[in-house]
């Protein structure tokens, strides 16, 4: 459960799925991960629909404090990028977690 998605594994995914070679099908998610890549330079947001959208923000200059002295220093300002997954997704993942749960309870439940 603890498996991480990673390019070279949506690449052979895309490869399994869709026939494209398995060099087509890196250089496919390369170029879709570029794209996203290039709208959120510009500072636009990113929709994928059914997924989610990923948003800049702009956040101000600051001032934060070093934890371990206390001492005050400036946060410069910065864009962040976060994420708002959608709905669907959110139910998908929500309805795997709970059959997960209930199957993982039937097994505590049989001994």
């Amino acid at each position: 459960m603890d498996k991480t998605t990673t390019r070279s594994t949506l690449s052979e995914a895309v490869f399994k799925n869709v026939g494209l070679s398995r060099n087509e099908s890196a250089a496919l998610v390369d170029s879709v991960f570029n794209e996203i890549l290039k709208s959120l330079i510009d500072g636009d947001d990113v929709k994928i629909s059914s997924f989610g959208t990923f948003i800049v923000r702009n956040k101000k200059e600051r001032i934060g404090r070093n934890p371990k002295t206390g001492e005050e220093v400036p946060i410069t300002a910065r864009s962040v990028v976060t994420f708002r997954a959608s709905n669907v997704l959110k139910t998908k993942v929500n309805t795997k977690n709970k059959n997960n749960t209930s199957k993982e309870q039937d097994i505590t439940n049989e001994y």
